[in-house]
């Protein structure tokens, strides 16, 4: 029989008998199912976080105050640049006029009267692609350099202590999840453990026939993979359920501050990659399991 044939093979008797002890295969799995949905239902919280704080507080931009003496020409060629630069999304030209006009209409138009010229300089808000920390901190080395550019001021202060939080969030849930990742081996090592020793007596009559360590492990094996990948469907399961029971209240708490806001779930390439690992975990559970079991019972 080829590779293909004997792993299609081992699957299906890994599959009869998680059937054949379908309470305890459920049980199994919805332990599983529950130590995967905790840090995976953080990391979907906090992913969702960000993009809450990122659409209330808008997009971040960045301010470019040209000399007092600049010429239009400087502001020209200014305009010229951000243009060419591909790290910009958009960028606006605030001439000195209309800065003034904008104070005045903020309520200070009797300070301004008493002032004899116009302070202020000509502008430009330049909004950045992406709100990484480190690409305005570029920018803001980059815009600094240019001719006739007087002082870069960079609204990106609450975007650094976003990403701060979030970071922080995301190593405490990856510690999380090693931790609940190492309880899934236990678990799946437990399991296969007792199945061992319940097919004890067939393991050894199959050895007395000829029977290699390989085509002994290869049926536990898959049990502990399709195990982990039952655990895995239970885990999204859950986070489905959670999502739908948050996603009222948090509509009805982005609508009083004015917005629309929901719940995204997780996309399809998170859901696979999410099978494939607690597979894998399953996979060592059962591999480290067997191996032990083999070399003692050998």
């Amino acid at each position: 029989m080829s590779w293909l044939g004997d792993h299609l093979l081992a699957a299906q008797r890994a599959a009869r008998q998680l059937a054949g002890n379908l309470i305890g295969s459920l049980l199994t799995a919805l332990v599983i199912g529950i130590a995967l949905a905790l840090p995976a239902g953080g990391l979907l919280l906090l992913d969702n976080a960000g993009r809450a704080l990122g659409e209330a507080s808008g997009r971040p931009e960045i301010s470019i105050f040209m000399n007092e003496k600049a010429g239009r020409a400087a502001s020209d060629e200014i305009a010229r640049r951000l243009q060419a630069d591909s790290r910009i999304a958009s960028q606006r030209y605030v001439p000195r006029d209309e800065a003034l006009k904008q104070l005045a209409d903020s309520g200070l138009a009797d300070v301004i009267e008493d002032l004899p010229d116009n302070p202020l300089p000509d502008a430009f808000v330049v909004t950045p692609r992406g709100e990484d920390p480190a690409l305005f901190n570029e920018l803001r080395e980059t815009f600094s350099g240019w001719p006739e550019v007087a002082h870069v001021q960079l609204d990106s202060a609450w975007i650094e202590r976003l990403h701060a939080l979030l970071e922080l969030g995301r190593k405490a849930v990856a510690l999380l999840a090693a931790l609940l990742a190492s309880a899934l081996v236990i678990v799946t090592f437990n399991t296969i453990r007792l199945q061992l020793l319940t097919q004890r007596a067939e393991i050894e009559v199959s050895r007395l026939l000829g029977a290699t360590d390989r085509y002994i492990r290869r049926p536990f094996l898959w049990q502990g993979a399709l195990q982990g990948m039952l655990g895995g469907l239970v885990a999204w399961a859950l986070l489905g359920a959670m999502v739908d029971a948050l996603a009222g209240p948090v509509s009805r708490l982005a609508a009083s501050y004015g917005t629309v806001f929901t719940l995204q779930w997780p996309d399809a390439p998170q859901v696979v990659t999410m099978l494939g690992m607690v597979a894998a975990l399953g996979l060592l559970g059962a591999l480290l399991s067997v191996n032990r079991h083999l070399k003692t019972a050998g």
